[in-house]
């Protein structure tokens, strides 16, 4: 049963942290691409953005850091549970959002003014 324990433990450590990580590579994203990029592209603005992805980093992070704590402490003696928590699953609703719908509508937008029809020159 331990084994089983263990499995499931560490399976929902590396849940954890792919969510983490999916909040930090958006939120990385947002902070490169300009703010006119938003509006051009008929999204949400900049700054609303990014505190919806600073949120659901810190989210995402305080989640990651306990299913860390607790491995570490309980290993595979017990089942940690399902933690997640609604905040983990707005988290990566978020997150997503932002990667599947926002990401690729301001792709490529503000950046300098030397692209031709077929690529940089």
């Amino acid at each position: 049963m331990s084994l089983i324990n263990g499995v499931f433990n560490l399976l929902f450590l590396v849940l954890a942290a792919v969510i983490f990580g999916m909040s930090v590579y958006a939120l990385v994203h947002a902070l490169r691409v300009p703010a006119n990029a938003f509006l051009s592209a008929g999204k949400l603005q900049k700054p609303l953005w990014l505190l919806i992805l600073v949120l659901a980093t810190l989210f995402s992070a305080a989640n990651a850091y306990e299913y860390l704590i607790t491995f570490l402490f309980l290993g595979s003696s017990q089942f940690m549970g399902i933690g997640l928590g609604i905040f983990s699953i707005l988290a990566v609703i978020a997150a997503a959002v932002y990667i599947v719908d926002v990401k690729p509508a301001v792709k490529g937008m503000g950046r300098g003014g030397n692209n031709g029809p077929y690529g940089p020159w």
